[in-house]
């Protein structure tokens, strides 16, 4: 069993910055492959980026690549999503989830554990 912890989402302007955290409970937390998604109002959950046990690969989502970085630190059970140069199409709630699988799925369905959600607004 997982347990997941985001933090760090707010209200920002466009062109800001913001990182969201997600700590995990589990003793075994390199054994999972750690991902976030995020859904807006009215929308899916989508796919945001994920990361493999040991942070030696990542993947993520068109609309994010060169503005948004997923690392881990496995000594804090933590994950990390740094996300720069921020638009108000980025507005959602993030969840943090967590998988023993790798390459990871990109639908919600084949992530075993989530978060709680938390919330990102950007403004003009």
């Amino acid at each position: 069993q997982v347990q997941l912890v985001e933090s760090g989402g707010g209200l920002v302007q466009a062109g800001g910055s913001l990182r969201l955290s997600c700590a995990a409970s589990a003793r075994t937390f390199s054994n999972y492959a750690m991902g976030w998604f995020r859904q807006a109002p009215g929308k899916e959950r989508e796919f945001v980026a994920a990361i493999n046990w040991y942070g030696t690969n990542t993947a993520s989502t068109d609309s994010v690549k060169g503005r948004f970085t997923i690392r881990r630190d496995n000594a804090k059970n933590t994950v990390y999503l740094q996300m720069n140069s921020l638009k108000p199409e980025d507005t959602a709630v993030y969840y943090c989830a967590a998988d023993a699988a790798w390459p990871p799925k990109r639908t919600m369905e084949a992530w075993d554990y989530w978060g709680q959600g938390t919330q990102v607004t950007v403004s003009l």
